[in-house]
């Protein structure tokens, strides 16, 4: 299997109008390319393009005899510039909108000389620039599954970045204080609850959901830039694909929800599904039921392969 990360140097020109020379990299698994299908898969926002393999951050799905098989398709994952996962990170992150990275991602097809696709799978952030891909491209892919995302960023979700803009640009501890925020909006009161039961920890001298969160903020510390959070959470916040593009998608959309997301809520999510259905787009909802929210995409695999592998397998069957 093909692990390495490559590169494509690429100019663009951002939305705002700066110029940029960006190494777009990307990864690629399984089949070499053009000897079978290709699957895009869109990261989310502390992900990268090690979507298999040892380490891969959605190994339960993406792989060898997974559902998403590497016997049978390509695999291919970008890094969004600035995530730092490359070395690369973006000094004047406004510049740039999930929009500029969805243009980013077709040069890099195109670069690729890639046509067509034959499925994309995005999940939260990577999701909606999935969204933007295809309301440029609307004949990009035969198969959209977007999970948990939506095609534009709603004012909770907004609202909750800004919050998190705040606390990243505090000068004490800025991405462990923003990363306990962001855990309390993937995660459920209920799933909480259910975990820590209140249990206090008398080593640490604090209640283990404290020390969960702390450690879950350190974590995240020793492993992300500043620089890359803030970009990543100003993508989130400015995810906002044209709606009146959506309805010229040709894929067979197959949106993915959570019923407990607080970040992505199901009741939106279903609202574009009704919206694009009303215009007989070729388009089924799915929900994945969860105590633990918006994080149950990287948690509920047996729901989440169960969907994705009829969505795969009735495709193939035509």
């Amino acid at each position: 299997m093909k692990t390495e990360l490559n590169y494509i140097n690429l100019s663009y020109q951002t939305n705002s109008k700066k110029e940029y020379h960006i190494s777009l990299s990307y990864q690629l698994f399984g089949k070499d390319l053009f000897t079978a299908p290709i699957i895009l898969i869109n990261h989310a926002l502390t992900g990268n393009s090690a979507v298999s393999g040892e380490k891969g951050w959605w190994q339960q799905l993406v792989g060898e005899n997974q559902i998403v098989d590497t016997n049978k398709y390509t695999v291919l994952c970008f890094n969004i510039p600035g995530n730092g996962y490359d070395n690369f990170l973006i000094e004047d992150y406004e510049d740039f909108t999930p929009s500029d990275i969805a243009g980013l991602f077709l040069k890099g097809l195109e670069a690729l000389k890639i046509k067509n696709l034959y499925a994309i799978i995005g999940g939260s952030l990577g999701g909606g620039i999935a969204w933007e891909m295809l309301a440029k491209q609307p004949a990009l892919a035969d198969i959209f599954i977007p999970i948990a995302c939506d095609y534009k960023t709603h004012d909770w979700l907004h609202a909750q970045c800004m919050v998190q803009k705040f606390l990243l640009n505090d000068k004490d501890e800025p991405l462990q204080k923003a990363r306990i925020h962001a855990m309390l909006c993937y995660r459920t009161p209920q799933s909480l609850n259910d975990r820590f039961q209140n249990k206090y920890n008398q080593e640490k001298q604090r209640l283990e959901s404290e020390d969960w969160l702390v450690y879950h903020g350190n974590a995240l510390n020793e492993r992300f830039s500043l620089k890359a959070y803030r970009l990543m959470n100003h993508l989130l916040m400015n995810i906002n694909a044209n709606e009146a593009a959506l309805e010229k998608i040709e894929a067979r959309m197959h949106m993915i929800s959570v019923d407990t997301d607080l970040f992505f809520p199901a009741s939106e999510i279903r609202m574009c599904f009704e919206k694009l259905k009303e215009k007989n787009k070729n388009v089924s909802y799915h929900e994945i039921q969860s105590i633990h929210g918006h994080d149950a995409f990287l948690m509920e695999y047996q729901q989440l392969n169960n969907i994705i592998k009829n969505i795969l397998y009735s495709n193939e069957k035509g």
